[in-house]
């Protein structure tokens, strides 16, 4: 394989000058609106926790959507009457490629080869249908399809995990309009077609997609109608709504002001700005996962920009970035943030617990560290009338579940990784 020149860093255009009392004006006004985000989401967390907000969103919708789904029964035996095992296997497979697993190894890739705005606007995408959708899931908790009479095909580790969140909404249906309608969007924006039929045959193809997606979970017993139908229309809602904001973010993340401490405390407070599911389900899980990688992406690109991921580096089928080379970024790339997830996690589950006991924080860890069966301050109770007011504030508490810190923050170390510590390799390596 021929060595290839490092990817120069694109200079930084110079910012127009601003005058003292200018720039004093625009940090305060910047601090205004990200203090006024921040302050309205603990203002939302309060006063949804103080007018029990879920629960009673709950009794309204829950009813109406656990009836249609018991009536919605025999449309999915009916569906599920033309049973084939080609059919099995091609809904299947339609299900993996639109899963969690596939993102995170379909994601990096995008970085790497050269298409850099695509991938954090679809990563930012994700995190927020995740969060959206998760959301709706866990507030309504409405049953899936009862298996049996419906049969549930359940072909890898994910569907199973799947199975056990509720249904309202289908999350495969709701990432699919999002991700095939973004890509499509941003296709077409950057080749520039104005010819009707291209733009026929692209909306003719998402849309069929979409459809095959949304049969496909019905066919393999995952989803009845209700909850295709409610994935279908929430995605599209936000899909609309991020067609309307994708610059701004995207401005924000690269070129912002206190970019990375804004949106550490924005990470920090979606982890409580979600609801209490009637029964526990992987739902906040994977919140909290994609929570992270949304933080790692956001503290690299802006800290790398300019060296990584401006519009001028090189892009796959170009001379500086051919096959081999992008083959040769996997081989480094990949075993490298799979060992930094591991790192992320080891640090995390040593350091944690231990802040966490510093600071008198009770704690619990319900699968990373078995030996936590409750509050790690539970047998020192006697101590804490000595440690202070913070130590009397956090012995009120419930024990806090350190497996969710633990999880973010080993996403949000391989998410920092795909952009900021692989590329650096990658020029060190000249890929």
């Amino acid at each position: 394989m021929p060595a290839k020149s490092p990817t120069k860093p694109i200079a930084k255009s110079k910012p127009p000058k601003i005058s003292v009392g200018g720039r004093d004006r625009t940090m305060e006004s910047i601090a205004v609106w990200q203090g006024a985000v921040l302050g309205g989401i603990v203002s939302w967390i309060v006063l949804a926790s103080h007018l029990n907000l879920t629960q009673k969103l709950r009794s309204l919708l829950q009813p109406w959507v656990a009836h249609h789904v018991v009536t919605g029964t025999p449309t999915i035996l009916q569906i599920q009457s033309f049973q084939h095992g080609f059919l099995d296997a091609l809904f299947s497979g339609f299900s993996c490629v639109v899963s969690v697993p596939f993102y995170t190894a379909f994601l990096p890739l995008l970085f790497w080869s050269g298409h850099s705005k695509l991938a954090r606007q679809m990563t930012l995408l994700i995190a927020f249908c995740d969060y959206t959708g998760n959301c709706v899931k866990d507030v309504v908790s409405a049953p899936r399809p009862t298996s049996p009479p419906v049969r549930r095909i359940t072909a890898t580790k994910d569907e199973e995990e799947n199975a056990m969140e509720y249904g309202l909404p289908s999350s495969h249906t709701l990432n699919t309009v999002c991700l095939s309608g973004y890509l499509l969007h941003y296709v077409l924006t950057c080749t520039q077609y104005e010819d009707a039929y291209v733009k026929f045959v692209g909306i003719s193809l998402a849309c069929l997609f979409v459809a095959l997606i949304g049969l496909g979970r019905i066919y393999l017993g995952m989803h009845s109608l209700v909850d295709v139908l409610g994935g279908l229309i929430i995605g599209l809602v936000i899909l609309v709504f991020w067609l309307s904001v994708d610059e701004c973010v995207d401005s924000f993340v690269v070129s912002g002001q206190n970019v990375t401490s804004f949106w550490a405390a924005l990470s920090f407070l979606l982890l409580f700005a979600y609801p209490t599911p009637e029964l526990p389900t992987p739902s906040f899980e994977y919140h909290t996962a994609f929570n992270g990688v949304a933080l790692g992406i956001v503290s690299g690109i802006q800290q790398t920009y300019y060296q990584f991921h401006h519009d001028a580096v090189p892009h796959l089928f170009t001379p500086e970035l051919t096959i081999p080379v992008l083959v040769g970024r996997m081989l480094v790339g990949i075993p490298t943030i799979v060992l930094v997830k591991f790192c992320s996690k080891g640090l995390s589950k040593w350091t944690l617990p231990v802040v966490s006991n510093t600071l008198g924080i009770p704690i619990k860890s319900t699968s990373y560290i078995p030996m936590l069966n409750g509050s790690v301050n539970g047998k020192n109770s006697d101590k804490l009338t000595h440690g202070g007011y913070l130590r009397k504030l956090f012995s009120q508490l419930d024990a806090f579940d350190v497996d969710t810190g633990i999880r973010f923050l080993q996403y949000a170390g391989l998410a920092w990784s795909v952009v900021d510590l692989v590329p650096s390799i990658f020029s060190h390596l000249s890929l």
